[in-house]
Formats: structure tokens, sequence, C-alpha cells
């Protein structure tokens, strides 16, 4: 009875554990993708143009790769409860911001602050490194990446129906009550201290040990790469789809759902590739399939006109190669240092937002042709990142060979 009762209350934890785990991986996309619809409402109430609403976006992953800085080391020493609890109450109060604000300035002034309360959801990932294990913290990750495809697919669409009855601020409301939500679920659920603290971990010290290790880092470049192919494509979508093919924003929800099937398409593929495939052959599949879709949208390109499938059918191949490798990055990187999860999920997924911040910047100011401009951001990334994985490859085997 007790064994039984034992078992039971495991699986209890572990659901509860894998709720809240989704619930973040929810907020931590839902504020950048639900608002895409609407670009242009936003644009005529702060008397603006898209594009600067679009740099919005970039800035807010920008704020939240800053705000990560800090909360991972932290979580490391005063537990992953208090830092969730306290980010989440700071995103709360941005998005709340946010709806009241009547000027761009302070529209931009709220969204920092809900983006710095959002980099809490970093500890996603240290929470995954604390409760889990082996194959089933590789598998958990793989589903949050899929998960994470899912939530972006469908938050358009949502978006574009809260913009219908709510108008903009809608997407803001939303976010509020499931913020409160999972706030609720990680004061109850959470202990209030990490696996393996750390009391007089300095900060600074935190970093330069996991920022010395060139497979950490090595890793976590390539996770960053995978992401900003996704997340470059994310920002300019609503220039491409609404303002230069002229879809409506429902059109454009339905067009994301299609984009999205790529998410569940690669997780169903990285989960199979796991159990046949070692993890350095995952990760040059799926960079190889970016890069194969870098090729296919630069043909594409220079062939037709911009349309809807030259531009969604590259970018399903990429999504699928993105899947496939980045939660095997991830995993690789979060690895080398398992007892400091909080600092190195905190250094990677700043990496990772500084980049996709930058990169789709430049992409979104860019003077030229913008689907010519993806497909060559797309074979220069995944050039660099298999260039990488061969070098830490090679370093490793020489390490084993030493």
């Amino acid at each position: 009875m007790n064994d039984a009762s034992t078992s039971i209350e495991g699986k209890r934890k572990r659901r509860s554990a894998v709720i809240l785990l989704m619930t973040m991986v929810l907020l931590g996309v839902f504020p950048l993708d639900v608002l895409l619809p609407s670009f242009p409402a936003l644009a005529a109430h702060f008397q603006s143009k898209p594009a600067d609403i679009a740099f919005s976006i970039s800035l807010f992953a920008i704020g939240i790769s800053l705000s990560q800085l800090l909360i991972g080391p932290l979580s490391d020493t005063l537990g992953r409860k208090s830092l969730l609890i306290g980010g989440m109450i700071v995103s709360i109060i941005g998005a709340t911001g946010c709806v009241f604000s009547n000027e761009y300035t302070w529209f931009l002034i709220f969204r920092m602050i809900q983006a710095i309360g959002c980099g809490c959801f970093v500890l996603s990932q240290a929470l995954v490194q604390d409760m889990f294990e082996g194959k089933e913290r590789d598998r958990l990750r793989i589903l949050m990446i899929t998960a994470s495809g899912i939530f972006i697919s469908l938050s358009p669409l949502l978006g574009s129906l809260l913009q219908q009855f709510l108008d903009w601020p809608g997407s803001f409301f939303l976010f509020i009550t499931l913020a409160v939500g999972a706030l609720l679920k990680a004061y109850f659920f959470l202990d209030g201290h990490p696996t393996t603290p750390h009391p007089n971990q300095n900060i600074v010290r935190a970093y330069q040990r996991v920022l010395s290790s060139g497979s950490f880092v090595g890793y976590w470049l390539i996770a960053a790469i995978a992401f900003a192919c996704h997340f470059s494509f994310i920002v300019i979508s609503p220039l491409i789809f609404m303002d230069h093919l002229k879809l409506s924003t429902y059109e454009f929800s339905l067009t994301l759902l299609l984009y999205g099937a790529a998410y569940v398409t690669g997780g169903i593929v990285a989960h199979i590739l796991s159990n046949w495939l070692a993890p350095t052959t995952q990760i040059i599949f799926g960079l190889a399939l970016i890069f194969c879709s870098g090729l296919l949208m630069f043909f594409l390109s220079r062939v037709f006109e911009l349309s809807t499938v030259t531009v969604l059918v590259p970018m399903i191949i990429c999504t699928t190669g993105t899947t496939i490798c980045r939660p095997i990055a991830t995993s690789k990187a979060m690895d080398v240092f398992p007892d400091s999860a909080g600092t190195a999920a905190s250094a990677g997924n700043t990496l990772i937002f500084i980049l996709g911040g930058l990169i789709s910047a430049l992409i979104n100011i860019s003077t030229i042709n913008l689907q010519m401009t993806l497909a060559v951001t797309f074979l220069l990334l995944s050039t660099t990142a298999l260039v990488l994985n061969s070098l830490i490859s090679r370093r490793q085997q020489l390490l084993d060979v030493g």
C-alpha cells in the first residue's frame, strides 16, 4: 500500500510539475506572438508605424535576456520559488501598465517592465534540471519546444479573436489572468529552495565559471542560432503577410497555424531520432534542415514573386530543423554544469534572446527584400552552427583520447 501510495504521489507531482512547466512555456512565448495580429491597431493607437511595433517585440526579447542575467544565479542561492513568484508579479505590473498607456514611450517602458518580469520563465530549464533525469529530461525538453511551437501557432489566432472582441488590450488581460494562475500554482507546488543551494555564490564568479567552458557556450550558441531563425521570422511575419501581402488578421493567423504544425512534426521526429541517433548527429540533422530551408527560400525569392507559399514552405522546413536540434543542444549545454542549473539556464537563455533580438532587429531595418534577407540569414547562421558543432565534437574527442 505504501509503495502504491508513493507511486501515485510521484505521478501526481510529475503531472503538477509538467503543468507548471507548460504554463511557463506558454507565458514565455505568449507576450511575443499574441500581439502580432494587433500590429495595425497598436500602430493606429500610438500613431506610429507597424515597424515601430515590430521593434517593441525585439526590445521585449532583449529586456527578457537582461532580466535573466540576475534571476538564474539568484535562484541558485535564494531558491527557484521566490524568484519565479517575484518575476510573475513584476510581469503582471508591466502588462497592467501597457493596458493603460496612451503614449508609445510609456508603452515601451511598461513592455520593458513586463519583459523584466518574464525573465523568470528562464527557470523552466533549471526546474527541468532539478526535477528530472536522463532520457526523461531530454523528452521533456523536446515536449517543451514542441509545446512552444503549438502555442506560437495558436497565439496569433487567439490574438486575432482578442483583437476582434477586446481590441489590443485583450492580449494583456489574458496574460494577466494566466500569470496569476501560474503564480498560485508555483506558490503551492514548488519547494522554497533549489536542489543544490550555493549560499555564498558570487554572481560574477558563477558566470565566469560557466562561460569558461567552450562546450557550454558552444552548445548554447547552437540553440540560440536555431531560435534566432524562428524568432526573426516571427517578428517580421506581420510585415510580410499583412503589410506586403495584404492578408487580414484572421488570414494571417491561419497562415501561422500551418507554420506551427512544423513544430509538431519536428517534435515527433525529434522524439523518434532520440532513440536511434547520437545527440551530435541529431544536431547536425536539424541544422542541415535549416540550411536547406535557406537555400530553398533563396531560390524561391529569385524565381517567384513574394507569396504565402514561397515564404511558408521554407519556414516549415526551417522550424522542423529548429525543433530537432534546439532541445538536444540545450540538454547538452545544461549537462555541463548540473550543480548550477539556474546560472547555466540564465547564461544560455540570455544568449538566445540577445541573438534573437539583435538578428530580428537587423532584419527589420533591412532595406532590401525581406524574404532574401531571411534566406541569407538562415544560410549564414546554420553554417556557423555546423562549424561550432564540429569544433565541439573534435575538442571532446581530443579530451577523450587525452
